[in-house]
């Protein structure tokens, strides 16, 4: 008797050694308990996954870690394999977290949104120069470049100017030149590259009655509009014909319209010449009347003034106010006190470059 009460314990104990027990229903070991809800049943999930890590595949009817997966009422989450991992895309600098294992299953953590490319790189608004920048207007060049860049003389003396652009011209130029030499004023013209080569007697005459001569440039382009390069050509081109004609290279220059860009006047300062503009405009080039010209240049002159007028220009102007209007003019400021100087007479510069 006693002998099968020591084989029924030893019996007991094998059996208990083994690990058999009795299995709850799922729906009792996944929602037992309200108040430890979905933890609870993580942690069984676990130790499911670890007993088939350890002992493999189960041998009996107990349902796998997957299968429980399965079960579940909530929609479990893709498993993904190595090959259908999104790779990490270049725009985002977040690290692709990798997959974690579970059981024999391989479960995918959820991929970062991938950051947006800004239509236009960050470090290219921030960097980027202002190139073509912000452009300087004429009062600013002055300002910059005030030993380049001239609109009038010195305050301190009643001095001023009379310049003549666009010629020289068969019609207005000799008319010009007549009226100022019966009043005996000594002006200055910036003549064009093309019509001096189509007039080189009316140059010389220029040169022949004591008045100062400066570049136009060749054939009254809009200087803004021109690389340097072509800006060079239209000023080198011009000097070349009046050089030859007037035995010098014209230190000033006069842009057409008063135009010209920033780039530009670097050119003229590194190669010495000087950019005269004004600051008295006659309107001559509408095709005024004598008595409008005179009124626009006396309500602007004052000390040290560079007056603009006009000794050519196109067919279609007629600038027989001008030439009318100078004998008046000169009358009207030298009573007020004013001398009639060249440019560089008013500027203290030479005429050459």
């Amino acid at each position: 008797m006693i002998k099968w009460l020591w084989f029924f314990a030893i019996v007991c104990i094998l059996v208990s050694g083994c690990g058999i027990s009795q299995k709850k229903p799922d729906h009792d070991r996944r929602y037992t308990q309200d108040s430890d809800g979905h933890e609870l049943e993580l942690k069984n999930e676990q130790k499911a996954a670890s007993s088939n890590l350890e002992n493999g595949p189960r041998s009996d009817n107990t349902p796998s870690t997957t299968s429980i997966l399965e079960s579940k009422p909530a929609s479990p989450e893709p498993s993904a394999s190595p090959a259908d991992q999104p790779e990490p895309t270049p725009t985002s600098a977040t690290p692709v977290p990798s997959p974690i294992r579970k059981g024999n299953a391989r479960k995918a953590m959820p991929q970062p949104e991938a950051a947006k490319k800004p239509a236009v790189p960050v470090q290219q608004v921030q960097g980027q120069k202002q190139s073509s920048g912000r452009k300087l207007t004429l009062s600013q060049l002055v300002v910059k470049y005030p030993d380049t860049f001239k609109l009038r003389g010195s305050s301190q003396e009643k001095k001023v100017a009379l310049t003549f652009d666009d010629g020289p011209d068969t019609r207005f130029t000799p008319k010009v030149l007549d009226a100022l030499k019966a009043n005996q004023v000594k002006a200055t013209f910036f003549l064009l590259g093309a019509k001096a080569s189509a007039h080189p007697d009316i140059v010389k005459r220029i040169v022949r009655e004591g008045h100062v001569i400066g570049n136009h440039t060749y054939s009254h382009a809009n200087l803004p509009g021109l690389t340097v390069d072509k800006f060079q050509k239209q000023i080198e081109s011009a000097e070349n014909v009046l050089q030859s004609m007037i035995g010098y290279a014209p230190k000033l220059i006069r842009p057409p319209y008063g135009a010209i860009n920033e780039e530009q006047v670097k050119w003229v300062a590194d190669h010495h010449y000087l950019i005269v503009n004004w600051n008295v405009d006659s309107l001559d080039w509408k095709s005024l009347k004598s008595e409008q010209v005179l009124q626009n240049i006396m309500q602007q002159a004052k000390p040290g003034s560079i007056i603009l007028q006009h000794s050519g220009g196109a067919d279609s102007q007629d600038l027989s106010g001008t030439v009318l209007a100078i004998s008046p003019l000169v009358s009207k400021l030298k009573a007020a006190g004013y001398t009639f100087v060249t440019v560089p007479e008013l500027l203290h510069v030479t005429k050459s470059k």
